[in-house]
């Protein structure tokens, strides 16, 4: 089991486009049916797997490009400790004065290790300022706990 790291910050507008936040449903509209439906659907179907939004379901970060792969642990303390760099880094920049003022890094830290090292995944996200958003996800990989079938990208065989 090892797990990869995914770190997304944008526009909170770009954040809210959760048609390409969400895997198209299996099988495409049925023919006949309004041809926008179907364009709409061939849309989601091609840029879900590329755009580097983070999706509705973590484990769906697995399809994504290796390239939005931020780092790779073997050890869950580890992308634990990337996870809690990555909220103090951008802690300044928190909408929320109490989120600033007053997270908990230890507490995040010790709770992401222990659910990385029980085979789940950990997404947390911050409303930042101007409106934008940050969101961080570490998925646990071979298999994902959440969705096995989802292979992950070093199985793939992908270059990060």
């Amino acid at each position: 089991m090892h797990h990869h790291g995914y770190l997304w910050v944008g526009a909170k507008e770009r954040f809210d486009q959760e048609a390409l936040r969400r895997p198209p449903y299996p099988e495409p509209p049925p023919a006949g049916c309004k041809p926008e439906l179907i364009q709409r659907y061939r849309e989601v179907a091609s840029e879900f797997p590329t755009v580097d939004l983070p999706p509705l379901e973590t484990a769906y970060w697995l399809v994504k490009p290796p390239s939005l792969v931020r780092g790779t642990w073997d050890e869950a303390k580890d992308g634990a400790a990337w996870v809690g760099a990555r909220v103090a880094e951008y802690a300044p920049r928190f909408a929320s004065e109490w989120e600033r003022d007053f997270i908990d890094l230890v507490a995040l830290v010790n709770s992401t290790a222990e659910t990385l090292g029980s085979g789940g995944d950990v997404t947390l996200g911050f409303y930042l300022e101007r409106p934008s958003y940050l969101s961080l996800a570490v998925v646990t990989c071979s298999p994902n706990r959440a969705r096995p079938e989802l292979a992950c990208p070093l199985e793939r065989g992908e270059a990060f």
